[in-house]
């Protein structure tokens, strides 16, 4: 393997890298919004934690159409 050679895949090994950091940063960061997200409708509607995780949409919808 040529010094060339073993400069290159160094530099792929880089941006390996460097794209997995981001998709680390990125899961991350959607985790913690869905936790924001979630304790902001508990708060708002403390009813849902009584609804189970497999309802909530439905009930959601439900409680949306016939507030407007």
């Amino acid at each position: 393997m040529t010094s060339e050679e073993k400069k290159l895949l160094q530099a792929k090994h880089r941006l390996e890298e460097a794209q997995a950091r981001d998709r680390v940063k990125e899961r991350k960061a959607r985790t913690r919004r869905l936790i924001q997200e979630g304790a902001v409708l508990e708060k708002v509607l403390p009813e849902v934690q009584a609804v189970g995780l497999d309802n909530l949409e439905e009930y959601l919808r439900r409680k949306l159409t016939a507030h407007d």
